[in-house]
């Protein structure tokens, strides 16, 4: 694949990147006091998938014509970009515990991470299926 590729899906990755952090502050923010906390994150997880698709099925022409297995590569980049950065992130800044890491991994509490996590890996395939057929 080309390198202009990856070059693209690492920048449109950190524009989900900064749609993430804008969700996290609307959850909290506003959500939360409304709705509580379980439903804030089931609307925020919903939230942020949908975001993601809708960054993938804008941004697809940008890439051009893929065939499927460089779909799913893309995913499969922003996919480990996102538990790194998580990771690094709750290791490094937040200084949260492994054990407390995971509890993101669950659907505890109306947690939807695993779910936005599968929306970041189909998405781009998604995108272009939609898009190119």
């Amino acid at each position: 694949m080309p390198s202009n590729i990856w070059l693209k899906a690492l920048a449109l990755w950190c524009g989900i990147l900064v749609l993430a952090v804008l969700n996290g502050i609307l959850r909290e923010k506003a959500l939360v006091p409304v709705m509580g906390s379980s439903r804030a994150l089931v609307a925020s997880g919903i939230l942020l998938s949908a975001c993601i698709f809708a960054a993938a099925v804008v941004a697809t022409p940008w890439y051009g014509r893929l065939r499927s297995p460089q779909w799913l590569l893309i995913g499969v980049l922003w996919l480990v970009l996102t538990v790194a950065f998580e990771f690094a992130l709750g290791r490094l800044v937040q200084h949260k515990s492994w054990p407390e890491l995971f509890v993101a991994y669950t659907f505890e509490g109306g947690n939807l991470w695993p779910v936005v996590l599968v929306a970041t890996f189909v998405s781009p395939w998604l995108a272009a299926k939609l898009r190119y057929g």
